[in-house]
């Protein structure tokens, strides 16, 4: 996801980093587990060279850091609960372990975002759908995202429901 779209006001703005910050959880907790990298170490590579940053002639969004920063960080630390969550919108016979790695980050920042944040259900549930597009074009996963983050939040926020 490189460039920024114009500034169009405010609010969209902080829309607009909000999704950002989603799409870099993503990447992040993907890196995390591809290199064995720390938390530490991705957070501070993602904030010094990717967060609203240019590199290698590509320009990256600016992220809500914040958001960011939450995402990352109960990825790791609520990462048992988060998988119990996702484990069960999935078939017995295909556990969150033999998925794609890229879902596996996708659904464990989205699971920290259902599990801590005031962020409504369905938000997070579109916002994410629109990562696995980014990762996904041809459009089969963002259904299986739908489709699982839908469980995922029935089972994190019953109420919202």
């Amino acid at each position: 996801m490189t460039g920024s779209p114009p500034d169009t006001g405010r609010k969209s703005n902080k829309k607009q980093m909000r999704s950002a910050a989603r799409l870099f959880a993503t990447q992040a907790l993907f890196q995390m587990e591809a290199s064995d990298q720390s938390l530490d170490d991705v957070r501070e590579e993602f904030e010094t060279h990717r967060l609203g940053m240019e590199l290698d002639g590509d320009t990256y969004s600016e992220a809500d850091v914040d958001l960011f920063r939450a995402l990352l960080h109960e990825a790791v630390n609520r990462q048992a609960r988060i998988d119990q969550l996702t484990d069960a919108a999935l078939k017995e016979t295909w556990p969150i372990a033999r998925i794609d790695p890229t879902l596996r980050a996708l659904f464990r920042a989205a699971g920290a975002e259902l599990v801590t944040q005031d962020t409504p259900p369905k938000v997070t549930i579109t916002e994410f759908v629109d990562v696995a597009k980014a990762f996904f074009p041809e459009g089969r996963e963002s259904k299986f995202v739908n489709a699982v983050l839908d469980h995922m939040a029935r089972a994190a926020q019953p109420s919202a429901f």
